[in-house]
């Protein structure tokens, strides 16, 4: 049976339990008590030198080449990085759960994820609070076609793939040699898609709709938390109904050594991301987000190739031709996810686990590629994934980002049924673990 490691993600609750869930604060239901953790095996020195001089040295040549700023960028996303190994935070996975079988605590996690960064983003952006210049600005897309099959077709690429934008790097960086394939897939599609941006760039569309335009920044809050709240509960309810197997485990340090080895519950990584996300607005002026940065990354490599990607209308846009103009190792999403990649190896080197996974069956490679493609092309057409759009969007009260979220869900039912043809297995009422 063939899964994705890099989104198994643990729940927040230590102990699972048989009997409904009688409060807010009680682990809601599983079919089958919670295995325990795995130690974790001993550090990984090698692996730990090499991310730790890789990590500093480029922190070090990008600060003195491109500033401050940019330096602290790096190391937010190495903290991110960090933070979503040890966590296991995903989206792939919380989604896939939920689908599935009903086991809804990696939504729960969404849930606090948004919430917290909801919170932090209405004081920054309620506050015009930035760092080294910035101002920052919430993150507002369009609400259109694009928006609708780009979401869709992300959901179905991330089933596939076996990791969303952001487990794809952490698991990238933790050793995945199939996440490596997705990668290059995703890679593959973003460019695609800014090649052909003709194509897509009139689809109808509605202008953002942001709620602190209408309600300020206090109201955009307590509406949110509100939305939040109830998608708590009916995860909790739906949880309640079909009894479904706990959520997977992973190998674990204990007591201080934990912080450090890992694992994390899903609440402490939530809160840490969120805190992690915030810091990048406030010394970027803008959400943390990953896609655009596979765009610049595949353009620059065509250009390389002798193509001329600088004549591509996507590329010719302002605020695109800025950031093609610029340095890769200047731009602000390109390095939170080079930081991510280097954090999820530290991470993985200290808790043992890292890995480069070989003897990858041929339809997981397809699979790999083909859902990297799509989520790719998905991206670009929603104007972001499940960062730049989702978390980065209802964070900052704009409807696009629940629209995405809800129509991910349903793209998600599509890529269940599509992940048997590539020998990819979905969770099943009857396993242990889900």
């Amino acid at each position: 049976m063939t899964t994705a490691p890099a989104e198994a993600a643990p729940d927040t609750a230590s102990g699972a339990r048989t009997s409904p869930a009688t409060g807010w604060l009680t682990p809601a239901p599983t079919s089958l008590p919670r295995p325990p953790a795995p130690p974790a095996p001993a550090v990984r020195r090698g692996p730990l030198a090499a991310f730790g001089v890789a990590g500093a040295a480029l922190t070090g040549y990008v600060w003195s080449e491109h500033g401050a700023k940019q330096g602290v960028l790096l190391l937010l996303g190495l903290g991110l990085g960090f933070a979503l190994f040890h966590s296991r935070f995903g989206f792939t996975s919380a989604w896939r759960q939920l689908v599935a079988v009903g086991n809804g605590a990696g939504l729960r996690a969404h849930a606090l994820l948004l919430g917290t960064t909801a919170t932090l983003f209405a004081v920054i952006i309620g506050t015009g609070t930035g760092l080294f210049g910035s101002e920052p600005a919430p993150s507002a897309g369009r609400i259109g076609l694009g928006l609708l099959i780009g979401s869709f077709v992300f959901a179905i690429g991330m089933q596939l793939g076996g990791a969303c934008a952001s487990g794809t790097l952490f698991a990238v960086g933790s050793g995945q040699s199939s996440i490596v394939l997705t990668l290059g897939g995703f890679i593959a599609g973003s460019t695609l898609a800014a090649w052909q941006f003709d194509l897509w760039r009139d689809l109808p569309a509605y202008d953002a709709v942001v709620l602190s335009d209408h309600v300020g920044w206090l109201g955009s809050w307590a509406l949110t938390l509100a939305a939040l709240a109830g998608i708590v509960a009916l995860t909790r309810y739906v949880q309640a109904r079909r009894n479904p197997p706990p959520a997977g485990v992973v190998p674990t340090a204990r007591g201080a050594a934990r912080a450090l080895r890992g694992s994390w519950p899903l609440a402490a990584g939530a809160v840490v991301l969120a805190l992690l996300g915030a810091g990048v607005l406030l010394v970027s002026g803008g959400a943390w987000g990953i896609t655009s940065a596979f765009a610049l990354w595949g353009s620059k490599i065509v250009g390389a190739l002798g193509g001329s990607p600088e004549s591509w209308s996507f590329w010719q846009q302002p605020n695109n031709q800025a950031m093609f103009d610029g340095a890769v190792l200047a731009d602000k999403n390109s390095l939170t996810d080079i930081g991510i990649m280097l954090g999820a190896g530290l991470a993985a080197a200290l808790g043992g686990t890292w890995a480069l996974h070989r003897g990858i069956p041929a339809r997981t490679a397809v699979a790999a590629v083909v859902g990297g493609i799509l989520m790719g092309i998905g991206a670009r057409l929603a104007g972001g994934c499940n960062i730049g759009a989702y978390l980065a969007g209802i964070a900052s009260g704009s409807l696009h980002g629940w629209i995405w979220g809800a129509v991910a869900l349903a793209g998600t039912w599509a890529g269940l049924r599509l992940r048997p043809l590539f020998g990819l297995a979905n969770p099943r009422p009857k396993d242990s673990v889900c």
